[in-house]
């Protein structure tokens, strides 16, 4: 079952979105967005972003 992202509107008032995986685990959340159409962008953005990202596996920190 392939992923999906839920829209829901927070206890503020805000919108906010969450990815889910397909076994329904979260994965990835959102901020909060002041109006439905904005965070369907920010969902478009997410989608197109991680279409071309790269994974970077970054040094431990002292």
């Amino acid at each position: 079952m392939a992923g999906k992202f839920e829209i829901y509107e927070d206890k503020a008032g805000k919108f906010r979105f969450r990815l889910k995986a397909g076994n329904g685990e979260v994965v990835a959340t959102g901020q909060g967005y002041e109006s439905l159409a904005s965070v369907k962008k920010g969902v478009s953005a997410v989608q197109r972003a991680a279409d071309v990202a790269t994974v970077n596996e970054l040094e431990k920190e002292d």
